[in-house]
């Protein structure tokens, strides 16, 4: 396994993650909601065919949506809480190189970046090779198969 290749796409995918995390649970308070307005069917309707009516279809279909965006939750908030603890242990220049590269790319970064730290271009791959390893390290404890 490429372990490095996996912790770039862990950065590549970070702002999207942690942006999931809010829209996850409006997208559950939502259904919540709407769940609530779902009437029960009505004691003297007669059953369609098949069992159950449109809206126990609904009331059923609701509650399964629901479940399975609270699990994405919770896996969604490991995944952020490792990613952000890995990044933590980074130094400040380190994190600054990831989310240069890997998290908010832009166009021009590189020569933002070296300006910034005052460093000719290719010290600055350098320092992204560093900070990379550094963040694979903090994350799987290694940095190739082997």
């Amino acid at each position: 396994m490429n372990w490095k290749r996996e912790a770039i796409d862990k950065l590549k995918n970070y702002t999207a993650r942690r942006e999931a995390l809010e829209n996850i649970s409006r997208e559950i308070k939502r259904l919540e909601l709407a769940y609530v307005g779902i009437r029960s069917a009505a004691v003297d309707s007669t059953p369609v065919s098949g069992g159950g009516s449109s809206r126990e279809d609904a009331m059923l279909s609701n509650i399964i949506h629901r479940d399975e965006l609270k699990r994405r939750l919770k896996e969604t908030r490991l995944w952020v809480a490792q990613v952000d603890k890995a990044l933590a242990i980074l130094s400040d220049e380190e994190k600054l190189v990831l989310e240069c590269f890997y998290i908010h790319r832009t166009k021009g970064g590189t020569e933002a970046l070296c300006e910034q730290l005052h460093l000719e271009r290719s010290t600055v791959y350098d320092r992204r090779d560093s900070a990379l390893r550094h963040f694979t390290i903090a994350l799987y404890g290694i940095t190739e198969s082997g």
